[in-house]
């Protein structure tokens, strides 16, 4: 996969996001992939992922947009600073406009019957979210404690450091 290619990958990826079609956004992955998110927490496999992304994201959430900027590849990894907006709908919060400024991680490894569009057949078996939560948290009033946790640095096993 070229640095061009992963672009693309990034583009169709945020695309997929924004749609609410777990199984549209989950197909991104290999069948083991996890993807770390600081709201969410992990969610393995494409199943989880597709629910992940439909049931919880788009549940809580209208508006949803997401963009990629600047993406570096090396052949195997791929980062992009991410800037993810929406507007809430959980009920203590509903109507407000969140804005989350973060980095994106991928590791992409061979899968040509995992992912449909791409030349190679790429696919991605793991992203990690870096998200600045303070910005999203001060959008949705949240809890000091929960903004304590979820501004320290964290491995992408979830621990802290």
């Amino acid at each position: 996969m070229t640095g061009d290619e992963f672009a693309s990958l990034l583009s169709d990826f945020t695309l997929s996001a924004e749609s609410g079609d777990g199984a549209r956004f989950a197909n991104h992955f290999t069948e083991d992939a996890v993807y770390h998110d600081y709201i969410y927490g992990p969610h393995q496999g494409r199943a989880d992922i597709a629910h992940m992304m439909q049931n919880l994201f788009h549940r809580d959430a209208t508006d949803y947009r997401w963009e990629m900027f600047d993406p570096v590849f090396d052949g195997h990894q791929g980062y992009a600073w991410s800037l993810s907006s929406f507007t809430s709908t959980i009920p203590q919060f509903k109507g407000r406009r969140v804005v989350i400024d973060g980095m994106s991680r991928f590791l992409v490894r061979d899968g040509a019957t995992r992912r449909r569009a791409g030349a190679d057949g790429e696919s991605v078996p793991a992203l990690d979210r870096m998200a600045q939560g303070a910005a999203g948290n001060v959008g949705l009033s949240g809890a000091a404690e929960r903004l304590a946790r979820e501004t320290s640095m964290t491995e992408t096993t979830g621990r802290s450091r």
